[in-house]
């Protein structure tokens, strides 16, 4: 919910007014001495092991899976945790594995000339339905649907006047107006809204009765480049289970590289520059692409089972009752994608052994420190890589009621670039635990800062997601790219380096020269924020007006 810098300025200034029971972290709270910090030791000792390929990349339902939650297990239990699902360590995320197989090349047909992509270079497709072993989709018309957006509040449909039931949608990835300079726009201009993400274009195609959805692949408004989407998307897939088998959602959807879709339109007499230019207008009308049909079919290896949400429990000492979260994804990709080398484990050291090992160092340094008012959750949730799954199913079925969750922090990929002046807030000037972090900086000299890249859209592509829509206010920052050696310009390109080449692939591994300076000054965040609103007796919320805030309202008036 971004319009200017300006306006988050005020937004900040406002929220450390705000009222719902908070003024502010109190001065005694934040300025505590908190008797330990987070073990660097016990980071390095648990990414090291969680990113091994003895953990074949931590794929949910595999063999990876069972070594991670058996050492989170014992790491919690050697820590004195408590199980906290009832006595269990775990809550069951019902998933569906699904292995494409026997992929035919998606084809059209019906144009100047035939076009033809091949699964995996040009193309990737799958299912989110989970009862049909086969999948075949036949000279289905072909629409243009521009960005795949149905937003009546901003008076923008891009399926308006046009029936694709049983048809094959063609959508651009991001917003309309994903290059705008600033934060202004019908969808805040060039930080993306939920709108831009791939997940809402695949919602929008089903509820609209197409039978499939390709997303056209454009480096830029993805955040990342085709070798990102063909790790990612080839190989097991997870889709959550449900009782009608997802039979309401698109038989086929995926992506097709940009250069093939635009060979694609010349078939159909048309240039896609310029209807992707005609489809950022608002008043955009579908193009149907004349005499175009698609066609593509692939078997469906399923698989039925439970993945699993680790759910730890330190205990308060005077308001057992009320909690505070801290979550990260012990999840990765398995095995993808080969690196030219063979290598073709997708060990998901930075994203996100980082951050679940955190959860651990972070509840080692409360154990040391003494327990504090309220109870402290660590959450390590399955399934994020597959579209934040196991948080979905934790905000849907809370372990700990959300009108007694205080708010709480969420880890995914720790800098290792080394120690920045700076850290980045996802969806900075939201919540009122915007001045918790604030103070907790202070004490290390350093700033708060918006996201360099709003275009990416990082707030709908974490965890702390799934737990907001549910009106829960989480704090989600990473380390800053102002670093103390080399400035923005190291920062940057270390973050370059890290999307083009490690990123959702095989080279994402343990590093032992990596700097862990950063990481260090960003858990001592973590734990600061964590033991503050554990140690107070305030409820921070979303700042008036935000797209949160009345679900937070009533969830607390209904406690």
């Amino acid at each position: 919910m971004r319009s200017s810098i300006a306006a988050i300025a005020a937004v900040l200034a406002l929220s450390a007014c705000a009222t719902d029971g908070m003024d502010a972290p109190p001065a005694s709270v934040a300025a505590a001495p908190n008797g330990a910090e987070p073990s660097i030791d016990t980071m390095k000792r648990l990414v090291q092991e969680m990113s091994s390929d003895a953990y074949e990349g931590r794929a949910p339902g595999s063999a990876g899976e069972e070594k991670t939650l058996a050492l989170l297990v014992a790491e919690f239990s050697k820590l004195g945790l408590k199980p906290g699902n009832k006595g269990s360590w775990f809550q069951d995320v019902p998933l569906v594995e699904i292995n494409a197989k026997n992929v035919s090349p998606l084809t059209f047909t019906g144009g100047k000339s035939a076009v033809s992509a091949s699964y995996g270079p040009e193309m990737v497709v799958g299912t989110y339905r989970t009862t049909q072993p086969k999948i075949a989709i036949k000279d289905s018309p072909v629409v243009f649907v521009g960005y795949g957006i149905n937003a009546p509040e901003k008076g923008w449909n891009d399926y308006a006047g046009v029936d694709v039931k049983g048809k094959t949608v063609i959508i651009l990835v991001n917003d309309p107006d994903y290059e705008a300079t600033g934060l202004t726009g019908p969808f805040n201009g060039r930080a993306m809204t939920y709108y831009g993400r791939w997940t809402y274009k695949y919602e929008e195609a089903a509820r609209q009765g197409a039978a499939a959805a390709i997303i056209v692949h454009d480096t830029v408004p993805a955040a990342y480049g085709w070798n990102v989407v063909q790790s990612s998307w080839t190989g097991a897939q997870h889709v959550a289970d449900s009782a009608d088998g997802n039979a309401k959602q698109s038989s086929a959807i995926g992506w097709i590289q940009k250069d093939k879709a635009a060979v694609l339109f010349a078939s159909a007499g048309l240039d896609l520059t310029a209807q992707m230019a005609a489809a950022k207008q608002a008043g955009f009308k579908a193009v149907p692409l004349g005499a175009v049909k698609a066609s593509v079919s692939f078997d469906n290896d399923l698989r039925k089972h439970s993945s699993k949400n680790v759910v730890a429990l330190l205990p308060g000492k005077t308001h057992p009752d009320e909690y505070v979260l801290y979550s990260a994804h012990w999840d990765h990709l398995g095995r993808c994608q080969a690196a030219p080398d063979g290598d073709d484990i997708c060990n998901g050291a930075v994203d996100n052994a980082t951050g679940t090992a955190a959860l651990v160092a972070l509840a080692e340094a409360n154990v040391k420190a003494g327990p504090t008012d309220r109870s402290q959750v660590f959450l390590a949730v399955t399934a994020e890589e597959s579209g934040l799954l196991g948080s979905a199913y934790y905000g849907s079925n809370p372990v700990v009621p959300f009108n007694q969750t205080v708010g709480g922090v969420n880890m995914d990929a720790l800098s290792v670039a080394g120690r920045a002046k700076n850290v980045v807030v996802i969806g900075k000037g939201k919540s009122q635990l915007d001045a918790y972090l604030d103070s907790a900086l202070a004490a290390q000299d350093r700033v708060a800062t918006v996201e360099p890249t709003p275009e990416k859209g990082y707030y709908y592509r974490s965890d702390h997601f799934s737990f907001a829509k549910h009106g829960l206010p989480m704090l989600y920052f990473e380390g800053g790219e102002d670093l103390v050696n080399g400035g923005t310009a190291a920062g940057m390109a270390a973050a370059e380096d890290y999307t083009k080449n490690r990123y959702h692939g095989p080279k994402d591994e343990y590093d032992p020269n990596w700097d862990w300076t950063g990481v260090l000054a960003d858990l001592k965040l973590y734990y600061t924020v964590g033991r503050d609103l554990a140690n107070t007796t305030d409820w921070p919320n979303w700042v008036d007006g935000d797209e949160f805030r009345a679900i937070r309202d009533k969830d607390r008036a209904g406690k």
